[in-house]
């Protein structure tokens, strides 16, 4: 048995998409870890964050005098650490296709971020997409689909076996479910692995029981809608 060394710092589960990709990753993993969730909106969540990361955002993860912030560093260090987990594919072209698409995550996709904030307890209520996202979402499921039909063959995930970069999407699975975007077959094949995962649903139902409620991520403030 792995013995729990590790600390995630994590913010609220309903919102937090960036806290979502290292937490699903390492529970799919089965990486022992402990978790502090710190809403975002917490008065004193600078400070506390701050503690542990030069940046004062979440995700941090702590083991022992290591600190690691953002959430594909944190994915990186956990791969080096646990080589086992198969946390990037083994094939040499498949990793490196892996790194890019999560690369491209992590750096784009801004349109999408912000007309689709990630929000677990909303209905399933569709959102007309401005073009700007629509060309985003067009990306994506052409990454999707690239990944899984060149790598994909062995398994429900991009790469096959879920990993790094299913962790680095998961959000926009979620995105993509709230807001009733209309995506193909295929995609929704995808989303529908990802979110059967015992992971997700772990999360999924911790953050629709939290009491904090951010209105920059509530699309139809001054309503709360909940499922």
């Amino acid at each position: 048995m792995i013995p729990v060394t590790l600390k995630l710092i994590i913010g609220n589960k309903n919102y937090s998409s960036w806290s979502m990709r290292p937490w699903i990753a390492m529970k799919v993993a089965s990486i022992p870890f402990k978790e502090t969730v710190i809403s975002l909106n917490a008065a004193d969540f600078k400070a506390k964050v701050g503690a542990f990361s030069g940046t004062g955002k979440v995700p941090v993860l702590i083991d022992g005098d290591v600190h690691v912030w953002e959430s594909l560093a944190i994915l990186e260090y956990l791969a080096e650490k646990f080589p086992a987990a198969g946390l990037w594919p083994m094939d040499m072209a498949a990793r490196a296709h892996a790194r890019a698409i999560s690369n491209e995550m992590h750096g784009g996709f801004l349109p999408l971020r912000r007309l689709l904030p990630m929000n677990m307890w909303r209905p399933v209520i569709k959102r007309e997409l401005t073009p700007e996202v629509a060309v985003n979402v067009k990306r994506i499921e052409e990454m999707w689909s690239g990944a899984r039909a060149r790598f994909g063959q062995n398994g429900p995930f991009l790469f096959g076996r879920y990993g790094a970069a299913d962790a680095m999407y998961a959000p926009v699975v979620s995105r993509l479910r709230t807001y009733d975007v209309p995506v193909g077959a295929e995609t929704r094949a995808y989303m529908d692995a990802v979110m059967a995962l015992p992971a997700w649903r772990e999360w999924y139902d911790a953050g629709i029981k939290e009491p904090w409620v951010l209105a920059e991520d509530e699309v139809d403030w001054p309503t709360v809608l909940k499922a």
